[in-house]
């Protein structure tokens, strides 16, 4: 099962964002398809953050703007959003014993999550999740 991170997610939605037509692109190749693809919960709330904030976006796009976009996910038959199991905190123990801290955390604990719930891949564009060799990544936004 494929992953999306929150910057894939950001980018999908933020039509003045410089990735937006990839992203989308990516976004819709999965949602087409039959096979299930997931995205973490903390990704979701990370995406309505960022979407909402008025540093990052001129104009951030509303509240409902980012919920609208959640929604519309969570609406498709093949989509899953993932949460922390019950062995979440030893995933998450062993992952951030081999020197993970402080801000990298956030990114272990969406590894942990998707390494608990069998993720073959996450699609991010961010390079800090080579920290967890054990979780493939790929960007879709330039492959």
């Amino acid at each position: 099962m494929i992953a999306l991170d929150t910057n894939i997610l950001v980018q999908a939605h933020r039509e003045d964002a410089p990735q937006h037509e990839a992203a989308k692109a990516a976004l819709h190749q999965l949602a087409r398809g039959v096979a299930p693809f997931a995205v973490p919960w903390p990704c979701v709330s990370e995406f309505l953050a960022i979407v909402t904030h008025a540093r990052i976006f001129r104009p951030p796009s509303t509240l409902e703007q980012g919920l609208a976009s959640v929604r519309a996910l969570e609406a498709l038959p093949n989509l899953r959003l993932l949460g922390e199991v019950d062995r979440h905190l030893d995933v998450l123990a062993a992952i951030v014993r081999r020197g993970v801290s402080g801000a990298k955390l956030h990114d272990a604990r969406i590894a942990a999550i998707c390494l608990s719930h069998g993720v073959s891949e996450l699609w991010t564009a961010d390079r800090d999740f080579s920290y967890f060799p054990e979780l493939r990544t790929r960007n879709p936004l330039v492959d």
